[in-house]
């Protein structure tokens, strides 16, 4: 039984090796130093067909411990004939350089502004959130520095909060056809952002004749934070920072205290969602390209989770087959459904993950051959759909 056991693992084991050394680029060098401005995901891209199998790199290095503390002028393996030890290796040595010049698995420094301003929050505490009432010397607007007052909020001199202002709203509508995964939508808040503008309602139709419609969450800027100078029925705050200029309406919220990750880890999915889809951009645009932030119909209760990786596709067009269909023949006329053909998924580009919530999640564009559309699909990267 041992041996037979030992005959399968050297198998499996055969079975990855060649699986990894069919992933390599064919310019990829037997040994790539460390360059300043690398992430992990260009150093992969650069060298594997598949970027988001880094793995393989990392298995190929075991002095790297943690693949997040690699550093410009160390140097990597990309071949199986052994760890180098020369000047620039990443063996045993000291560590003089700071851990912010260590290389990123991706360019962190364009998501910060998302990452620490950009939330989903439920109903629930929408509809409980204190808000602006008014501001230092009854001006229209409030900025650092300056007091703004704020009702019904349950705090101590000296707390901090921040200061949020919703932007849209995320639902899904039941399907049409039985079985089918429900469509979730963005929908852009309208008029004033006052209380009841926003949550009048939870999408375009409350019902629909195939259902209810399901409330996913509000998406919320934090652009700034207060610290309470003074309790009451109507309390008072010190506007700290901010963003932009504290409106009356503005909502105040408890501080995220990790608002988000600071290291990724790019991977392929563990199980991939059904008619996971692109819901929303980060800006009034009709498409976006590479190093840009998309909103995806799927969260973490569809088993997503930070650092996932999924390929985008269009659906393909229905075109007409004007050679065996001419136009205006019988054959046409007859076979009005023949005659349509329906294109495949055209390939777009590569999302990873960086924020996950319940049912949305929100990824950055990293790599691709034409612009994401809305309504694009993901599919699994290690198989075309």
């Amino acid at each position: 039984m041992l041996k037979k056991l030992l005959s399968i693992s050297a198998g499996l084991l055969l079975t990855v090796s060649v699986f990894a050394a069919n992933q390599w680029a064919e310019n990829a060098p037997n040994r790539y130093v460390v360059q300043k401005g690398d992430t992990l995901w260009s150093i992969s891209a650069k060298f594997l067909i598949k970027p988001w199998h880094w793995p393989e790199i990392w298995q190929l290095n075991p002095d790297v411990r943690n693949p997040h503390l690699i550093y410009p002028g160390d140097e990597l393996v990309l071949s199986g004939d052994g760890v180098s030890h020369g000047p620039g290796s990443i063996g045993p040595h000291a560590r003089v350089t700071s851990l912010e010049n260590a290389v990123k698995p991706i360019p962190l420094s364009l998501l910060k502004q998302f990452l620490k301003n950009a939330r989903i929050v439920d109903e629930a505490t929408m509809e409980n959130a204190p808000a602006v009432v008014g501001i230092e010397e009854n001006r229209l607007r409030g900025t650092t520095g300056q007091l703004v007052y704020i009702r019904n909020l349950d705090a101590q001199v000296g707390d901090r909060f921040a200061v949020v202002r919703a932007g849209g709203r995320y639902y899904d509508m039941p399907p049409e056809e039985e079985g089918a995964q429900r469509e979730v939508y963005r929908q852009d808040r309208d008029g004033w952002n006052g209380r009841k503008n926003l949550l009048w309602q939870h999408g375009p139709h409350e019902i629909t004749l195939s259902g209810r419609v399901r409330f996913l969450g509000y998406e919320v800027l934090d652009f700034g934070t207060v610290q309470v100078t003074r309790t009451g029925e109507v309390a008072s705050a010190l506007v700290m920072n901010a963003d932009f200029e504290v409106n009356k309406g503005d909502y105040i919220l408890p501080l995220d205290p990790k608002p988000y990750d600071d290291q990724y880890v790019p991977h392929p999915p563990a199980q991939m969602p059904e008619n996971m889809r692109v819901v929303a951009f980060t800006g009034a645009l009709s498409s976006v390209g590479t190093y840009q932030v998309v909103a995806l119909s799927r969260g973490s209760e569809d088993g997503v989770d930070n650092g996932t990786t999924y390929s985008i596709y269009t659906e393909g067009e229905t075109v007409q087959d004007i050679t065996d269909y001419p136009t205006g023949s019988s054959k046409a006329f007859f076979n009005p459904h023949d005659k349509n053909v329906k294109l495949p998924p055209e390939f777009v580009g590569h999302v990873m993950i960086f924020r996950t919530f319940q049912r949305v999640s929100y990824g950055l564009i990293m790599d691709g051959v034409r612009p994401v559309s809305l309504g694009d699909f993901l599919h699994d990267p290690d198989s075309t759909p």
